[in-house]
C-alpha cells in the first residue's frame, strides 16, 4: 500500500522497504560496516547516516581528524543510498521486496569531494540527495557535517543505474 505524507504531499516508504534497504546498506555492503556507517534516514527526497569518530578513522595522528577516505566513501555510499531511495520511489508500484532487487547494477561512475575544513568531531553526520534521476545515470549532491552541523566536506556524484 502506498502511503502519503499529507502535511507534505509526498510519498513514503513502507516500513519493509526501509528496512530492507537499511539491512542491504549495513549489512550486506561490508565496507560500510568498516567505516562505522549507520542509517539515520530514508526518504524518497534524501538519504542521512551518520559515523561515528574512532580510533581507526583517524587520518591525521596529531591533530584527531578523520581521515580523507573515510569522507569521500562515507559520501560516496550516501550518494549511492539516495539513489537506490529515488529508485524505490520511482517503482512505488512494485511491493517492497520487488523493488529491493532492482539495485544490482548500481555502481559509481564519477566522485568528487570537495573538503572544506578538517574534519574534527565525535561524529559526523551525513547527507545525500538526487538531483537527476535518469533511465541509464543519476547524479547526486552529499554533505558532511560534523556534530554541531558546521559543513566539513561536500560531494557530488554520478552512478550507473541500469
Amino acid at each position: 500500500m502506498i502511503k502519503k505524507n499529507a502535511a507534505a504531499g509526498m510519498v513514503e516508504f513502507e516500513e519493509e522497504f526501509v528496512a530492507g534497504l537499511t539491512s542491504i546498506f549495513e549489512e550486506m555492503i561490508v565496507f560500510n560496516q568498516v567505516l562505522g556507517l549507520k542509517v539515520t534516514s530514508i526518504r524518497p527526497d534524501g538519504v542521512s547516516g551518520r559515523i561515528a569518530m574512532r580510533h581507526e578513522l583517524i587520518g591525521h595522528y596529531s591533530h584527531n581528524r578523520v581521515h580523507g577516505g573515510v569522507i569521500s566513501a562515507g559520501l560516496d555510499a550516501m550518494g549511492g543510498l539516495a539513489v537506490m531511495a529515488a529508485i524505490g520511489a520511482r517503482h512505488m508500484d512494485e511491493a517492497p521486496q520487488q523493488r529491493l532487487h532492482r539495485f544490482g547494477k548500481l555502481g559509481t561512475i564519477d566522485l568528487r569531494i570537495d573538503y572544506l575544513r578538517p574534519g574534527i568531531s565525535d561524529h559526523f553526520e551525513l547527507h545525500a540527495e538526487v538531483l537527476r534521476l535518469g533511465s541509464r545515470v543519476a547524479t547526486t549532491r552529499m554533505e558532511f557535517r560534523g556534530a554541531d552541523g558546521k559543513l566539513f566536506s561536500t560531494g557530488a556524484g554520478a552512478y550507473i543505474v541500469s
